[in-house]
Formats: structure tokens, sequence, C-alpha cells
């Protein structure tokens, strides 16, 4: 078992409370990604965890052994929790091997063919077969994040912490790592905790997302769950672009703008339905709505649309897009909103 548990968690810093009352369970073998904006406590968080600050309050769970609380605190060497930072910060006088066997437990004792037993495996799990005597200057930025994982993972670690470890590689290259970065921890069975500020990574890596806002946890659940039903506005607008809709609710509907609209929980009064603008559908005709604006993506577009009211909204739309700037469309909903009371 290597289930992460973090209960009532707490962290200052002189003059300034940073984490207060966190609770998060990390199930053994998944991966929870940690969301927030810059200084919202990702990575004091991931710091604490590992062991490089001391909590102020709450306790630390670390397969089973508490590693922090009540006074009570493990050195970070000792907690069986290895870390990937954001750049892979890799020994240039080193060989790749030499890179991992670092991180394993007393490895200028270990025999050599123990070592390099252990750091052949690794490089096959990592896909870098036959890179053990290349430099680190010699490999790709993906290539070297690879390494830095399997410098993590040699010592069979009951938790990898992940601090955005793809922020420094281009779009195109950090999808890809990230990518096989899942499919590793995915084949070990790696628990792992992913702390990022980018919303597809949290929302395309993770099995839980967890959402710290001002210090604390405001939403943990599924990607899904989040996106689909956020606590509140500002969470649905962090998570993603949102449609919001004045309405009045009167039961499992709302009146709004667009028409009347299904409400995935019983509201009534004034408020505020929260859309997703792929649940609007675009069809060309006469009406009192304009597209003002088109933001293409190539396998998609936002739309921008101006109602009569003047409220404009956001559609996606698949390509090619059927409309253009200047165009009168129809804005049909499916699906349900969220309603929020005012």
């Amino acid at each position: 078992m290597s289930e992460l548990m973090v209960s009532g968690l707490a962290v200052e810093y002189p003059g300034k409370t940073v984490l207060r009352g966190v609770d998060l369970r990390v199930p053994t073998g998944s991966l929870t990604a940690v969301l927030g904006a810059s200084g919202g406590g990702k990575t004091t968080l991931l710091r604490t965890i590992a062991g490089f600050l001391r909590p102020t309050a709450g306790q630390i769970t670390v397969g089973g052994e508490v590693v922090a609380g009540a006074g009570h605190i493990v050195a970070p060497e000792r907690r069986r929790v290895t870390i990937v930072p954001q750049e892979a910060a890799l020994f240039p006088h080193l060989t790749v091997a030499a890179n991992i066997g670092y991180g394993l437990p007393g490895w200028r004792t270990a025999t050599r063919r123990a070592r390099a037993k252990r750091v052949a495996e690794l490089l096959d799990v990592v896909g870098l077969g036959g890179y053990d005597r290349h430099r680190p200057q010699q490999l790709s930025g993906g290539q070297q994040q690879r390494v830095a994982l399997a410098r993590a993972l040699a010592p069979a670690p009951a938790a990898v912490l992940l601090d955005e470890p793809f922020s420094a590689l281009d779009a195109g290259l950090r999808s890809q790592v990230r990518d096989q970065v899942r499919a590793i921890l995915t084949e070990l069975g790696t628990t792992a905790v992913l702390v990022t500020h980018d919303q597809d990574e949290a929302l395309s890596m993770a099995d839980q997302v967890a959402v710290l806002r001002d210090g604390q946890v405001a939403q943990v659940g599924s990607p899904e769950e989040l996106y689909r039903t956020p606590v509140d506005l500002a969470l649905a607008h962090f998570l993603g672009d949102a449609v919001q809709l004045p309405a009045t609710a009167a039961g499992t509907t709302a009146t709004t703008e667009l028409g009347t609209v299904s409400i995935t929980t019983a509201g009534h009064g004034a408020g505020t339905v929260m859309l997703r603008p792929e649940q609007l559908r675009v069809t060309a005709g006469p009406g009192a709505m304009t597209v003002v604006r088109v933001s293409f993506h190539g396998h998609d577009a936002l739309l921008t649309v101006r109602t009569g009211s003047g409220l404009e909204v956001t559609a996606r739309v698949p390509s090619p897009v059927p409309v253009h700037v200047g165009d009168e469309v129809i804005l049909d909903v499916h699906g349900a909103g969220i309603f929020y009371p005012a």
C-alpha cells in the first residue's frame, strides 16, 4: 500500500499563512493533479509532503506511516517520497546511467552488477534503452525529463511528486512527454502527485484533480466532475471556457435569453446558469444574434456571439467553421447547465 494522506495541513511563512486546513487523499497507484494559480500554495504543499518544509498543523501519512504530525517529523530521505523537478536537474558531468543510479539508496556501495541491472530496467521502462552512456546535453528536453523520472523511480518510492515537470517544454513536446509519463506511471502502478497550473494537463492526465485556491482545497474530484459541476463560477472559469447566462430558476429549469434551460439541481429565483461552450449548437439563420469574433484552433473554433441584449457568449464548433463574422445565427442549448443562485 502506498496511499498518501494529508489531513488538516497548515503551513506558515513568517507573517503569512500559505496553507490552511488542507485535506487530500491520493489512493494507491493513482495520479492526483494539484491545480491552482500562482501563489495558491501548490509548491508549498509538494515541498511539505516531501519533507522540505515543516507544517504548523495537520498530519501527512505515506503508505500508512505518519511522516509529519503532532511534533513527529520524518527526514526527507526516509519518507520513501521522490521528486521530479520543473527542470530535469541532471548532473551534466554524469552519464544517463550514473544520473539514474544516483537515485538508488547506497548507490556508491551497491554492487556494480546490481546497480547496472536496476538502471537498465528503468531505461527500458522510460523508453531510453541504449542511452546509458549518453550525457544529459546529448538528449532532448523530453528525454531529459524521462531520465529525471527514472531517477525518481529508482529507489521504488511509495510516492512520486511531479513539480510542473513539463513547463520548460514546448507545446508539442509537452503533450507527447506527459502522455509518456502518464503511461509509465500507470504501467508501474505508481502513486503520484502532479503540481501544475495548466488546466488541460491536469484534466487530461489525472485520475483525480484537487484545486487549491488561497491555500485551501476549493474542490476535489474526477476531472469530468470538476469540469461539469464546479462548486462556483470562479472555479468554472478557472477550469475552462464558460458561458454565463442571467437566469430565473423554477425547479429543474431556468429561463434565460437562450430559452428554457435544464439545470442539474433544482433552484428558485434569480441567479446565473453556467454552460460550457461545446453545449451551444450554432446554425446560420435570421435572428437577433450575430457572430462578432472567430478564434480558430485547427480542430475547432470558438465563436463569440452577441445576443439581442448585447450579451456576448462563446460557442465551440468543430472545423470547418460553418459561419463567419457578421453572420446572423441561432443558438440552441444541449444538455443541462449549472445554476448558481444570486
